[in-house]
């Protein structure tokens, strides 16, 4: 049931993160928002109140394990508890490693893998405390297939992949009753791309896009089926895509 469950959702200031703050709301779920952007997630929230549903949100950097432990706090004080954690935010500055942009490979180390910690690290006390909880992560396919262009990128998604298998495993032998999900997105339109500054990486990859890409809605369909499942059952890995790329 998503009805009534108190869902976090980081990143959720566009992209997958609105998308399924928006579907969730509609379907009876209140909403706890992080993002850097508060112009945006005042917007959604305004959205998700003006069709009925309940939702607020905090400006959120996931790479402040403060700020994580805030949002937390935040579901509790407004809501009463915590039931889904959905670790969204992610940065794609792809770029062949040759070109060395290193300042671009620690803000994808620091988003992409740290964020997804901090989020664990400020959620775990609670779901192990209730003794019931559901984490779910935003991987990629890159997360499941080396790409050119794509290593720094693909390697904080493959440890997004390791990390949150274990915590299902460790979740299983502690008895915790804890739920996980990865998601492996495809092509999906968000602002991912927007992150590119390398010339060449940002042409192949929207010329890919431009060909392939699916909506955020996609995705959040997939977030809200895991949720949906009964609390003894754990679908573990999704892969999505557009049908019609061979990802």
């Amino acid at each position: 049931m998503i009805k009534d469950k108190v869902v976090i959702i980081t990143g959720a200031s566009s992209g997958i993160g609105a998308a399924t703050a928006l579907l969730l709301a509609g379907k009876g779920a209140k909403l706890v928002l992080g993002a850097r952007r508060e112009d945006k997630l005042q917007t959604i929230v305004n959205q998700i109140e003006k069709n009925g549903g309940e939702a607020t949100y905090r400006v959120t950097d996931v790479t402040v394990p403060a700020d994580n432990e805030a949002l937390v706090a935040l579901a509790k004080e407004r809501f009463g508890k915590v039931d889904v954690m959905f670790l969204n935010a992610g940065l794609m500055p792809s770029s062949p490693l040759s070109e060395l942009k290193t300042t671009e490979w620690n803000q994808m180390v620091d988003v992409n893998i740290k964020g997804v910690l901090n989020g664990i690290a400020a959620v775990l006390p609670t779901f192990k405390g209730q003794r019931s909880g559901h984490v779910i992560a935003t991987s990629s396919v890159a997360g499941l297939k080396a790409y050119p262009g794509g290593a720094v990128y693909g390697a904080t998604k493959w440890a997004v992949r390791d990390l949150m298998e274990v915590l299902r495993m460790e979740s299983a032998q502690e008895n915790s009753h804890i739920r996980t999900a990865t998601i492996y997105p495809a092509a999906i339109r968000t602002e991912l791309l927007e992150t590119i500054t390398d010339p060449e990486s940002a042409k192949g990859m929207q010329d890919l896009y431009d060909q392939y890409q699916i909506g955020p809605d996609r995705i959040a369909n997939v977030v809200a089926f895991a949720i949906d499942q009964p609390d003894d059952t754990n679908v573990s890995e999704f892969t999505v895509g557009p049908t019609d790329q061979p990802w």
